[in-house]
């Protein structure tokens, strides 16, 4: 059996990232054909997640996301792939914060309308 253990601090707040686990869950069963159950907690929330050959949980809390997941022996020999699959599903959904400033801030420098000229006329020869 192989073992991932995935960390990704954060510093969305705790409803926030509450948001971020349950999409992190519907994605996981519509993606990967996980079944995916949510416990909230008042500190800490957990999806546990299942399928043939993978079973593990996803904790959430005010500033951690922590994901730990067993492979099973087939499973196990694909674990990089796997855990980049992961890691890339994960940081995508904590990462539209970031782009919505990003976005704001170029909106903001190129507030001013570029003017562009036209090219000379052509000369009749």
């Amino acid at each position: 059996m192989a073992d991932l253990h995935i960390l990704r601090e954060h510093t969305l707040g705790f409803a926030a990232a509450r948001k971020i686990a349950f999409q992190w869950a519907e994605q996981a069963e519509g993606e990967f054909g996980m079944a995916c159950t949510y416990e909230e907690g008042e500190a800490v929330d957990e999806v546990h997640f299942t399928r043939s050959g993978v079973q593990g949980s996803l904790k959430v809390s005010q500033g951690l996301f922590e994901l730990q997941a067993k492979l099973g022996f087939l499973l196990g020999a694909f674990k990089g792939a796997i855990e980049t699959e992961i890691v890339k599903n994960l940081d995508t959904l904590l990462s539209p914060q970031v782009k919505v400033k990003a976005k704001a801030q170029a909106k903001s420098v190129s507030a001013t309308p570029v003017k562009k000229k036209r090219p000379a006329a052509k000369k009749k020869a």
